[in-house]
């Protein structure tokens, strides 16, 4: 029994002890070899850091004229930890600051919120930041108004207003190139917790969009801090750490202020004209860019707005308006973000398919006013007839009747619905070759690639929407349970899955589900111009310190070659140039000045508008000049703008009558594209 005891005393001795030991251990733990990071904790406990955002670099054009800016502005500034305590959450604060600022109080409540505390319906011009910092609800607050605010601080709790600088766009030669800038907003939740790149303060604005987004790194710079020490009544005991801030760094692009204000106001008319000759009009894109290196030029999308907005305190309005369908989606650019269906300006790469199946360029084809496929019947566009002809007469006139035939005869070569295990498939091959499908590499945010429908496609396709189509009549709406879309939704169901003769013919021409954006099109057809190099589209030209200094300067990049022989490209290079000497564009460039190389485009769209009635036909025109020695090639698009000439290509005449300088105009780029970047303007630079 006195063993059993004892026993029982030591294992009780030996826990007591093994306790014990855990306990100094984590003691040790704690206070010796992690001391340094609680140590540090309790500092940060005690430590305020006051950061003072980097002054944003210049960025300029080509010649070196300031397209975005600096200027000082009196920002009045709302502190929700203090709003939050009131009895009212602040909103009798926030009526008169609305009142002194003259705004809608609807507005600065909104601006004020952060996004999560809105309905979703309701969070047009929220606050993307979070309310441990100074939320802006103006920077173009007058000296009055700030000293009304300031002296009257027991009526103002928790509204504070300093000097910041602005960010600007000025638009001094009349454009706004909104789409190619972006803008500035505040810092988010998921940029403070990002580990790539320089590290955020919340009370820093960056990049949002175009490339302030993408340059943000180097337009930024370095952010000052200064780190303090204080007590409990928040009484600065020491300095720890007092670093200024550094300037970011200034970006040159490869844009021409000049000609792309030309470009936005050739566009804007376009689409007047094209309102003015009966069609709906509703939306464009135009670009121009240096055929040998890629630089874009201009680039323009409308609907677009004044960038200043966001600086100056967008309203709910405008927040609303910029993502509407009832304004045109002003927020899109249509330029990189607009997909569309390329019509008859395609048929390049058509023909490339038509040589590569063995199609001879010296034969003539019959161009009947239509060919019947199975039991459909494919037209040309305007129903005409022209007999035998040859294939530059294709391209000039726009016979679609010639390669609806090529097309399906090479459908049929391929095995048709019953495809053989390696299909030849030239028509898809060569749009892959040709850039379909895939992003340009712009160095801008957010392109989209377009559309390839090839097999692979129509399998994806089809099991993303197999079970909408075989169970059409009951998951469609009313207003879409017509006989032709229910016949439609039955074919879908049965073969879906497969590339249909009337895929193939519809593909050949530019039309189907066939999409591409305007800058993969104008990428196309520099190619066309430069003996077939497909080059990376360029924005940026330089980086440079304030001091002056080159950081980087970025050189022309190839991202392939267009699959064809020299005497395919040389034998397309004639054919452009018949559309505008005899074919389908002869009218609209009578008496140009410069030779111009181009292909008419006209795509049907289906589909409806909001107000119900049907959508109208897309308007194209793609080319290059002059048509000998190449140096620009130009894309215009206009959405339900009606035929390619008439819109666009009018359009795209009037921006090479800019470039070249004639018919009385101006010569914008006399000289060709500077080679030598420009000296930025200090007087110009940053605010200090």
């Amino acid at each position: 029994m006195r063993d059993r005891s004892a026993l029982t005393l030591l294992v009780a001795q030996v826990l007591v002890i093994s306790l014990m030991l855990s306990l100094f251990g984590r003691l040790f733990y704690l206070q010796i070899a992690d001391g340094p990071r609680y140590q540090e904790a309790a500092l940060d406990n005690q430590s305020r850091d006051i950061v003072i955002p980097a002054l944003r670099g210049l960025i300029v054009d080509i010649e070196g004229n300031a397209l975005a800016t600096n200027k000082a502005g009196l920002m009045v500034t709302a502190d929700r930890l203090v709003l939050d305590k009131l009895e009212d959450k602040g909103e009798s604060v926030l009526a008169r600051v609305a009142e002194v600022l003259m705004l809608e109080y609807a507005d600065i409540y909104t601006r004020t919120r952060l996004c999560g505390e809105l309905a979703r319906g309701e969070r047009d011009g929220c606050w993307n930041g979070n309310r441990y910092q100074p939320i802006p609800i103006t920077k173009e607050a007058s000296e009055n108004q700030v000293f009304t605010i300031l002296e009257g601080s027991d009526l103002f709790a928790g509204i504070d207003a300093k000097p910041v600088p602005i960010r600007f766009y000025p638009s001094s030669a009349g454009e706004r190139a909104t789409h190619v800038l972006g803008y500035l907003g505040p810092i988010t939740e998921k940029n403070l917790n990002s580990e790539e790149g320089k590290p955020y303060y919340r009370n820093e604005l960056i990049g949002k969009a175009g490339v302030e987004l993408l340059y943000d790194e180097e337009l930024r710079g370095v952010p000052g801090i200064k780190k303090v020490i204080v007590d409990r009544k928040e009484i600065v005991r020491r300095e720890l750490i007092n670093r200024a801030p550094a300037a970011g760094n200034h970006l040159i692009l490869s844009l021409n202020a000049k000609l792309q204000a030309a470009v936005e106001t050739e566009l804007k008319d376009a689409i007047f004209r094209a309102r003015a000759n009966g069609h709906r009009g509703d939306s464009g894109a135009a670009i121009v860019m240096d055929v040998s290196t890629g630089e874009v030029l201009a680039m323009a999308s409308y609907p677009d707005y004044d960038l200043n907005i966001w600086e100056d305190g967008i309203t709910v309005k405008q927040a609303k308006d910029l993502y509407s369908q009832n304004t045109g989606v002003p927020a899109l650019s249509r330029a990189i973000q607009g997909e569309f269906a390329p019509a008859s300006t395609f048929k390049v790469i058509s023909l490339s398919a038509a040589v590569e199946a063995g199609y001879s360029l010296k034969a003539t084809y019959q161009c009947p006013g239509e060919v019947k496929i199975g039991d459909r019947v494919f037209r040309n566009y305007d129903s005409k007839a022209t007999g035998r002809i040859s294939m530059t007469t294709a391209i000039a006139i726009s016979c679609d009747s010639i390669w609806y035939q090529i097309a399906y005869d090479e459908w049929v070569r391929d095995g048709g619905l019953k495809p053989k295990p390696s299909p030849n498939d030239f028509f898809f091959n060569s749009a892959k070759g040709y850039g379909l499908g895939k992003k340009t590499g712009v160095d801008l945010p957010s392109e989209q690639s377009g559309r390839l429908p090839d097999r692979q496609w129509k399998l994806d396709w089809y099991e993303r929407n197999k079970d909408f189509y075989c169970n059409y009549t009951q998951k469609a709406k009313k207003s879409q349970l017509t006989p032709y879309l229910i016949e439609i939704a039955r074919e879908n169901c049965l073969d879906g899955d497969k590339v249909r003769a009337g895929d193939m013919v519809n593909f050949s021409i530019g039309q189907g589900d066939t999409l591409m954006t305007p800058l993969q099109l104008v990428v196309v057809y520099a190619a066309l111009a430069n003996g077939g190099k497909l080059m990376v589209p360029k924005i940026a030209k330089a980086i440079v310190e304030p001091s002056g200094r080159v950081v980087r300067e970025f050189e022309p990049e190839i991202s392939g070659r267009l699959p064809i022989e020299k005497s395919t490209l040389k034998f397309l290079q004639n054919s452009l140039r018949a559309v505008v000497t005899s074919g389908t564009a002869t009218r609209a460039f009578s008496g140009v000045g410069v030779e111009v190389s181009g292909k008419t485009g006209t795509g049907q769209v289906f589909g409806r508008n909001l107000d119900g009635s049907s959508k109208g036909d897309t308007s194209w025109f793609a080319s290059f000049a002059p048509s000998k020695k190449p140096k620009y090639a130009v894309v215009m698009m206009v959405s339900q703008g009606g035929f390619g000439a008439s819109t666009s290509g009018v359009g795209v005449r009037n921006i090479y009558e800019h470039i070249f300088g004639t018919n009385g105009r101006v010569a914008i780029i006399p000289n060709g594209t500077p080679k030598v970047l420009p000296r930025i303007d200090s007087s110009k630079a940053p605010l200090s």
